[in-house]
């Protein structure tokens, strides 16, 4: 899950960042002190030319074992799901099974009047102008609970619009929940397996699931926040409360190979990439425009594509820039917005670096 309210500033930034020349070594001083003064904890990958050049882990993934992250540990990465929403509507699209600018009520018939000329593109980009339960009184109340997604909705069901539809920008994971359930709608599996019958095993993605709680899950980071200089435990939040919007964890290896496969051309026909990927309308991020589930900003000349994650006790980053076969995968344990910023550092360092 993500914080529409929160990204603004690290947009901006980010247009303050320098490229500076870089290797391995130089990619790992990068971030080193902030993991030295605790402001990090997690794993870095970063690969240019499709080459992995830094793999590493910072700080501990359980903090009262003294265990330390490694490339290997399984953090969630929030709002990094909705690409993987994204990709599965274009994919049902492909089969024939829906269309992006059907309305929204044709597939979930009783929402309410106000809603009815909302489509489901306009709900992948983040411009329906349907408010985010996030932020609605009721949310704190169950978010540590299991909840199907259709009380989540509810929570919104009898607030106006903020806007007209296609209009604006407004970031809004109650949309990704309504995708959510048309997934599940038109091909009679759940969310959770819909995405790993599609495209997590056929990729080897053996890393990477739905988040929930109970499984013995070798590997799991524990989630963090930090008050001052000290650091507690995070409170819990339910991944049925996160579900299409940001239900999954993964590994940076693994959201790697989703970067390859994705942008490869292995998971979306050229048409639907296209149209998944180019920037539909400007941001309230300096520089940044949506696409469906994904940023598009220019870095270091480059056109970057990506998503952060924020939920309680983790934050991430994906950025990948196509043209020069580089991604950069940042996961933490650790809350707050700073992946953003350190993968546009490593992202401009590595450009330099390549030149």
């Amino acid at each position: 899950m993500i914080s529409g309210r929160l990204i603004p500033a690290l947009f901006a930034a980010l247009c303050l960042v320098r490229p500076a020349a870089a290797d391995p070594a130089h990619l790992d001083t990068i971030l080193q002190p902030y993991a030295d003064k605790g402001a990090f904890s997690g794993v870095v990958r970063v690969a240019v030319g499709g080459k992995v050049v830094l793999d590493r882990g910072y700080g501990m993934a359980n903090r009262e074992w003294s265990i330390a992250n490694t490339p290997d540990t399984k953090f969630r990465i929030g709002s990094i799901t909705k690409q993987f929403t994204a990709a599965a509507i274009f994919r049902l699209q492909e089969q024939g099974k829906l269309d992006i600018n059907d309305r929204l009520k044709k597939y979930v018939p009783d929402v309410p009047a106000a809603w009815a000329d909302v489509t489901l593109y306009q709900l992948l980009t983040h411009t329906s102008g349907i408010p985010d339960f996030f932020y609605v009184p009721g949310f704190d109340a169950l978010k540590s609970r299991a909840v199907g997604p259709s009380e989540l909705i509810g929570l919104v069901r009898d607030k106006p619009l903020g806007f007209a539809p296609g209009s604006k920008w407004n970031y809004s994971n109650t949309g990704y929940d309504f995708l959510g359930l048309i997934i599940e709608k038109l091909s009679g599996q759940r969310y959770a397996a819909y995405i790993d019958d599609n495209f997590l095993k056929p990729l080897g993605m053996s890393d990477t699931g739905y988040d929930e709680a109970a499984p013995v899950l070798p590997r799991r980071a524990a989630g963090y926040v930090r008050e001052k200089d000290i650091v507690r435990n995070a409170g819990y939040i339910d991944v049925s409360v996160l579900y299409a919007a940001g239900g999954l964890h993964s590994t940076t290896a693994d959201l790697m190979k989703w970067a390859k496969a994705l942008y490869g051309g292995q998971v979306l026909s050229p048409a639907s990439l296209k149209r998944m990927t180019a920037p539909f309308i400007a941001t309230e991020m300096p520089g940044a425009d949506y696409a469906c589930g994904l940023f598009v900003q220019k870095i270091g000349g480059h056109t970057g594509i990506g998503h952060p994650g924020f939920i309680d006790g983790f934050n991430a980053e994906i950025v990948s820039i196509p043209d020069e076969e580089m991604t950069i995968v940042v996961l933490a344990n650790i809350s707050g917005p700073e992946p953003v910023l350190w993968a546009s550092l490593l992202a401009k360092a590595a450009l330099e670096g390549s030149r």
